[in-house]
């Protein structure tokens, strides 16, 4: 079996003001084209989770491994151009620069990259906007537009390097039900036809039954599956 994502007994302390224990010997792994979701109560763990899935935080014990490659103990640089090439990220706020156009938006992962020419990026950006039905915005202002425009344009710049893996923290959090549906038709259409792996940390329940499994999590502990 090949997985996408694997933590290994995961362990994670807040020291100020006092020593908490937030995770407490995490493990579990994403399988290659599985939309997994993550579900618990405020507090429980899930985004302190997600950061350090997503190697933004280095600070715990335990391994993860990241298509089947030892990510834990990567210096800062290394791990920025792992989760660069291999992590899309989508937020509950869709951090879009607005004084940028869209397609401008869409492009700034690649530019970071730079593994291809502009022209390329230009060219991928645009394919990422059409597949979301959002290519005739393309030139407008990130601020000219709505706010399930702007968090459809969010998934576009995070697919723009062809991840191995999307996660969203709270991704229909800040959504409407129709433009929360909107979001939960797009993810599954990018596991379904694109073998996408999706890990989401979710409140919403209706959007977690639908996915193809719920990782409980109650105190910084995962329950049994």
């Amino acid at each position: 079996m090949s997985f996408v994502l694997e933590a290994k007994n995961i362990n994670k302390h807040f020291h100020k003001p006092k020593d908490f224990h937030v995770l407490k010997n995490i493990s579990f792994s994403v399988k290659r084209g599985e939309f997994a979701s993550i579900m618990g109560k405020s507090g429980c763990g899930k985004s302190t989770l997600l950061y350090i899935l997503s190697t933004m935080d280095t600070d715990y014990t335990g391994e993860l491994y990241l298509n089947d490659e030892l990510v834990t103990g990567k210096t800062h640089q290394e791990l920025s151009q792992i989760r660069n090439k291999n992590i899309g990220f989508v937020f509950q706020f869709h951090y879009l620069l607005s004084e940028f156009s869209v397609l401008e938006n869409v492009m700034l992962p690649a530019k970071k990259l730079a593994e291809k020419t502009e022209a390329e990026i230009v060219r991928d950006a645009q394919e990422k906007l059409d597949m979301l039905h959002i290519g005739h915005l393309s030139q407008q202002r990130a601020s000219r537009i709505s706010g399930g425009e702007k968090q459809r344009v969010a998934i576009a710049r995070a697919l723009i390097n062809n991840p191995t893996i999307l996660m969203g923290d709270e991704p229909t959090g800040n959504l409407d039900s129709h433009n929360s549906e909107n979001v939960f038709q797009i993810f599954k259409r990018l596991k379904e036809e694109q073998g996408l792996s999706l890990l989401v940390v979710t409140h919403d329940e209706d959007f977690a039954k639908r996915t193809d499994r719920i990782i409980q999590m109650e105190d910084g502990t995962i329950l049994d599956e």
